[in-house]
């Protein structure tokens, strides 16, 4: 009997384990961060508009349509750049259906400060791709989004960053290593360079790819969190079976 309800907690500690959203907040160069973590396997998804094509614009909005569908919304972050209309600026892919075709000119703004990239989302792989590389790869995603600039290029700062710029911003972006993703939103207001140093040195990353600034929010329950303000285009989030 002592073996059966040990083993019962067991299996209900590891199921628990195995969706329950890890957001924690750090320190690097007294700058403050806050890191979400999802892992492969893990039902990790892109959503923009509803069934009746209106923008979810906000993480409760979001958070009700999947508590009506008996599904949790573990933590979410603006999933790339929009338009004043919310439609994506680049590439974007949800369940299967491409929204928005890949854009390689370069142009104003962050996102045209080459390279960028797509995030991939599908049953066997979370990928950062620096978009030429996407497209040569001819990936199968489930879900895509585009931004840039690409914080991190195969260990590499992005060679447009300028350590001492004056541009500062609420940022947030993705990388991934092995099994783990990472989305990581600044708490301070910083630089591109400050911002792509802490993927670089703090996590690692080979690959990072920057998804927005200034309106880059977080929707974090275990930190008791969820930021609100004027509505966002594209949202990632770690979707669970609601208990």
């Amino acid at each position: 009997m002592i073996l059966i309800r040990f083993f019962v907690t067991l299996v209900a500690v590891l199921a628990a384990s195995a969706t329950a959203a890890q957001c924690r907040d750090e320190v690097h160069e007294n700058k403050s961060f806050t890191i979400c973590q999802a892992h492969m396997g893990q039902d990790l998804r892109l959503f923009h508009t509803n069934a009746e094509g209106v923008p979810y614009g906000q993480f409760f909005t979001l958070s009700n349509t999947l508590k009506s569908r008996a599904k949790q919304l573990l933590f979410a972050m603006n999933g790339g750049m929009y338009h004043p209309d919310l439609s994506p600026v680049g590439h974007y892919i949800e369940e299967g259906v491409e929204k928005q075709r890949v854009i390689t000119s370069e142009g104003p703004g962050n996102f045209g400060m080459l390279p960028n990239g797509v995030l991939c989302i599908n049953d066997q792989i979370v990928k950062v791709f620096e978009t030429n590389n996407y497209l040569s790869s001819a990936q199968n995603c489930n879900y895509a989004t585009q931004s840039g600039p690409m914080l991190v290029i195969n260990g590499r700062l992005h060679p447009r960053f300028i350590k001492d710029s004056t541009s500062l911003n609420i940022r947030n972006g993705v990388s991934v290593d092995g099994d783990n993703v990472y989305f990581v939103i600044s708490n301070d207001r910083i630089n591109l360079h400050s911002f792509a140093t802490f993927f670089r040195d703090r996590l690692n990353a080979q690959n990072a790819l920057y998804l927005d600034g200034k309106v880059s929010r977080l929707y974090a329950p275990n930190l008791g969190r969820s930021d609100f303000g004027w509505p966002i285009g594209p949202i990632v989030g770690l979707v669970a079976d609601l208990k």
